[in-house]
């Protein structure tokens, strides 16, 4: 407990020396064993975890440490040189991007990590992608040049031809593959060389650069300087001039660039053989941003909906971001907080903007994966997690009351797969909706509804793998025994052309009757784009009262399907028209009739039926590609180009997602075991008419 004690203790320090730090990457390039020699480097564990062994800190999940990949981004808090770092390490299982992406959201820095001999592959784009959208200054870690096929260059090119970003490469690898020692560092032009402690602490500095690598090192400083010096101006005379400039000058200089996204600093090394890793923190020290580098956030003022911006200070009236719930079943739910203004004490209350409800936040505490301390109070630029609210959800903002401001909301990927699932037994009935519950609380792209007509519970999610996990979590954790139907697509319907409608609901009984009456217009949107109502009631034909009615009874029928039952999307409803009855109008004839409404649109429209398309990387030696493509094109796949990676072949395809179930067994036995592939959904597209048929036949 000696450790955490001075965690706490110490972490009060000014807010310019703190980084609030994620480590994002594609799966398998080395995030959590890094993090792990990160933890050890800094002294904040005395042993390094091995993922194999399954005795990692940030994997503490059974399912991690079994399957010996991230699930759940954990966090944690070190000190490196007096700065206090906060990191976060994410899953790079597509299955579980919303991970990455509500850490992004709160996040000041980030380290991507590639593998030395895989380069830039698709996750790494989707979590750039990801980086960018939330505007988040990165440094990358060539991780892995110590593995067979490990190209340093080649990976700087991918980064740069692929993710469009502006390498500055700070180091030269000495030696790759086997014979990976250690790295020169380009602005002090030392080399710096792990040999003799199979632990890496103790490394030796020295001026010696090999004979037969100067020339091409001498080259690469002189990039670096003048992509740096490109960036600031004085610098820039100075360079044009041939003046000298000062390490310091340089270092400066490339804080404010990578800051302001000009520059992305590049650094190699191995993890796993603990070499190379200690220059990482110093980057991270040196070149990312603090909280007060972002200087302030905006939002939207509730009240008056006009932008606001608040300066990030313990002085400012208190504000923070809810990204993260976890249930703990010992503590109760945790609410992961990245403070952005102000101080939060222990005791206190908060409002939650987006509930429109008061919060007690009855404790405070700081997390290492999953252990915890208490403390009393947070501070600005800390992330911290929160015992006592409990109708915050991730997204929500917390802040002063009497000083509100509304943050930027994290937006999710909608679900692709989903499977039935039932108790073993009717007595779990209510148990498993209870469940079910917490499950979506914890996981925005996890979703749950029930099927009215055939009774079934279906639970929707991002992957095979990420639904297979929620169901293990429902037996371990939650003592659950359920039953689960096989992964079903999730399809959805759309209409092909616009029409004008009419809902027209007349019933009469003894005593008053209903009577509800609209005339709308379908008109089809683009793939993606969803659905949009729209009101335009002139002189008051329907009653302003009933337009939400009638807007329900269209969602209503929407989420029904007319074709299949699939929820409908990408169209518009516009309510021009309709009439009215003194007193047989209600609420509820209108809600029926503009579910007429819509059903009758749908169907005179003609619907089209879309299912979703998976973007697929397969990567297999180069003898097996033939046969390969060729079943990928079996299953409906459209090739969009093949390319070479050290000794083997990545295929690239769009694939639809029906067609995929099981892919890893036909793989493994059309390449002997040899193949691996990578899928992520990427868009929605029209399902061929032939088989579209086959499934009403059914």
């Amino acid at each position: 407990m000696a450790q955490q004690s001075i965690i706490t203790k110490n972490r009060i320090v000014p807010i310019d020396k703190v980084r609030n730090v994620g480590i994002i990457a594609h799966i398998d390039s080395g995030k959590t064993t890094t993090t792990e020699r990160i933890l050890f480097y800094t002294g904040r564990s005395y042993k390094i975890g091995d993922i194999d062994e399954g005795t990692t800190q940030m994997d503490w999940m059974p399912q991690e440490r079994e399957r010996g990949i991230t699930i759940v981004s954990a966090a944690t808090t070190t000190f490196w040189k007096g700065i206090r770092i906060n990191i976060i390490d994410t899953p790079g299982h597509v299955d579980f991007t919303a991970e990455v992406e509500r850490s992004l959201r709160v996040l000041d820095g980030g380290v991507v990590i590639f593998d030395a001999e895989e380069g830039v592959q698709s996750q790494s784009e989707t979590v750039w992608r990801q980086a960018d959208k939330y505007k988040v200054p990165r440094l990358c870690f060539i991780n892995k040049m110590d593995k067979l096929g490990a190209d340093f260059e080649a990976t700087v090119k991918e980064i740069e031809d692929r993710l469009g970003a502006k390498p500055a490469v700070m180091v030269y690898p000495l030696g790759k593959e086997q014979d990976f020692k250690g790295v020169i560092d380009l602005l002090t032009l030392k080399s710096i060389v792990w040999g003799k402690d199979p632990q890496g602490i103790e490394y030796e500095v020295s001026d010696e650069i090999p004979a037969d690598i100067k020339e091409k090192v001498l080259e690469a400083q002189a990039k670096l300087i003048e992509h740096i010096a490109e960036t600031d101006d004085a610098l820039l005379n100075k360079y044009l001039n041939g003046e000298k400039i000062a390490v310091e000058d340089l270092k400066k200089a490339l804080r404010k660039a990578v800051i302001s996204y000009k520059l992305i600093p590049v650094y190699c090394g191995t993890s796993l053989r603990n070499k190379a890793v200690q220059p990482i923190l110093d980057a991270i020290v040196d070149y990312l941003p603090s909280p007060i580098d972002i200087k302030e956030i905006t939002g939207i003022d509730p009240r008056t909906g006009k932008v606001k911006k608040r300066s990030i200070s313990n002085e400012e009236k208190f504000s923070a971001l809810s990204f993260k719930i976890q249930l703990d079943p010992h503590v109760g739910k945790l609410t992961y907080t990245r403070i952005y203004s102000g101080v939060l004490e222990s005791g206190t209350y908060v409002y939650n903007i987006n509930r429109n409800k008061q919060e007690r936040v009855s404790r405070i505490l700081l997390m290492h994966a999953n252990q915890r301390e208490e403390i009393d109070k947070a501070y600005a630029g800390e992330i911290v997690t929160l015992v006592g609210p409990k109708d915050t959800r991730t997204g929500d903002t917390l802040a002063d009351p009497n000083d509100p401001i509304l943050l930027e909301k994290i937006t999710f990927p909608e679900p692709v797969i989903s499977l039935a699932i039932e108790p073993k037994t009717k007595a779990d009935q209510e148990k498993l909706a209870f469940t079910l519950q917490r499950l979506a609380e914890e996981d925005p792209t996890f979703k749950v509804k029930v099927n009215h007509e055939t009774g079934q519970t279906i639970m929707s999610g991002m992957g095979e793998l990420h639904l297979e996990i929620l169901v293990d979590r429902m037996r371990r954790e939650m003592g659950m025994q359920v039953n689960v139907g096989k992964p079903q697509v999730a399809y959805k319907e759309t209409v092909k052309k616009s029409v004008e409608a009419e809902g027209k609901y007349i019933k009469q009984t003894g005593g008053h009757g209903q009577y509800g009456h609209c005339l709308i217009k379908v008109d089809p949107l683009s793939r993606g784009e969803g659905f949009k109502f729209i009101n335009k009631i002139k002189g008051g034909t329907i009653p302003s009262e009933f337009v939400p009615s009638v807007e329900k009874g269209v969602k209503e029928a929407l989420d029904k399907g007319v074709l299949l039952g699939y929820p409908m999307t990408d169209l518009q409803v516009t309510l021009y028209d309709g009439s009215y009855h003194d007193v047989d109008s209600s609420d509820i004839a209108f809600k029926i009739a503009g579910s007429m409404a819509l059903q009758d649109g749908a169907k005179r429209s003609g619907i089209a039926l879309l299912e979703p398309i998976m973007k697929l990387e397969v990567t297999v030696p180069e003898n097996f590609m033939g046969v390969v493509i060729g079943d990928v094109s079996a299953k409906r796949g459209k090739i969009l180009g093949t390319e070479k990676r050290s000794r083997a072949v990545v295929i690239k395809a769009y694939v639809p997602l029906a067609d995929m179930s099981g892919y890893a067994t036909v793989l493994r036995s059309l390449t002997e075991g040899r193949g691996f592939f990578y899928m992520e959904p990427s868009h929605y597209e029209e399902v061929p008419n032939n088989i579209v048929q086959g499934m009403i036949n059914k």
